[in-house]
């Protein structure tokens, strides 16, 4: 999606479904993250995968945890998530 200039998908617990997709989200310059765009993003993922695998939530930043080789540090992004939980 011409919106997303990185992402960042990892599961993350839900009570009713046991496990939820989580995408987080840095925009692309000029984009807002808004209500609109995470239903357009569900609507995008929805058209290229099973409708199952959308993500249910959405988080957008202004940059992704990283290594120092460039990796995306998503037990990072699982453990702050869940922080914010309890």
């Amino acid at each position: 999606h011409p919106a997303v200039l990185e992402c960042a998908v990892t599961g993350v617990p839900d009570p009713d479904r046991g496990q939820v997709v989580k995408a987080t989200v840095v925009l692309a310059a000029g984009y807002k993250g808004d209500a609109q765009l995470v239903k357009e993003l569900q609507n995008h993922v929805k058209k290229s995968t099973a409708p199952y695998k959308y993500p249910r939530i959405i988080e957008f930043r202004s940059e992704l945890p990283k290594t120092i080789s460039g990796k995306i540090r998503r037990v990072e992004i699982r453990e702050e998530h869940e922080s914010k939980e309890e």
